[in-house]
């Protein structure tokens, strides 16, 4: 025993182990994206949401965000909320704009196999929208006025934040938007 009655090796495992702790305090992990998949671009401050709050209509409505969308909106499309977007082609005008009343189109909800539709209420800014919807909680609830945050670097809305009305923030998961199903029929269109 040297060094006042610590082992050597011993302490060298103490030093070793002290210098990769710091090193985890010190070095923030990659955000994930998928399995196998780590989030590289810098995270841009995301801003304050000072709008009319966001609340959940109706816990108890248990709807699925489909039936709801096709209610609210007027576009008559059916099956699962991923297969909207190609539904809609020829059907419905199709764009990466928002307009009142447009059925958003998300990607990547809980799983990458599954969608979400959303009907956009409020055009806040060019990257602020808020949207109406059904379980997106996973409840079944009906929530209004949720604000949508487009994060894309091309403003193009592909890829987005949706504020948690739980925790009062924006979540934290990017979601893919594919765009916006607007609520009259191509054919009514070029009348």
């Amino acid at each position: 025993m040297g060094m006042g009655g610590i082992n050597p090796i011993r302490a060298l495992a103490l030093g070793f182990g002290l210098a990769a702790l710091a090193a985890c305090a010190s070095t923030p992990a990659p955000i994930s994206t998928g399995p196998g998949r780590a989030y590289s671009r810098p995270q841009p401050q995301l801003p304050v949401y000072n709008g009319e709050e966001p609340r959940v209509a109706d816990y108890g409505a248990n709807l699925q965000c489909v039936p709801f969308a096709r209610n609210a909106s007027g576009v008559q499309i059916y099956g699962d909320a991923n297969t909207w977007w190609i539904q809609a082609a020829g059907r419905y005008p199709r764009s990466n704009q928002p307009a009142f009343g447009s059925v958003f189109v998300i990607q990547g909800y809980n799983t990458s196999a599954r969608g979400h539709v959303a009907v956009v209420t409020h055009i806040d800014s060019s990257r602020l929208i808020r949207v109406d919807h059904a379980n997106w909680l996973n409840n079944g609830e009906i929530s209004v006025g949720v604000p949508v945050l487009d994060v894309s670097p091309n403003n193009d809305w592909s890829e987005i934040r949706v504020w948690h009305i739980p925790g009062g923030h924006w979540g934290g998961r990017i979601y893919q938007g594919e765009g916006f199903i607007h609520p009259f029929t191509l054919h009514a269109a070029l009348s």
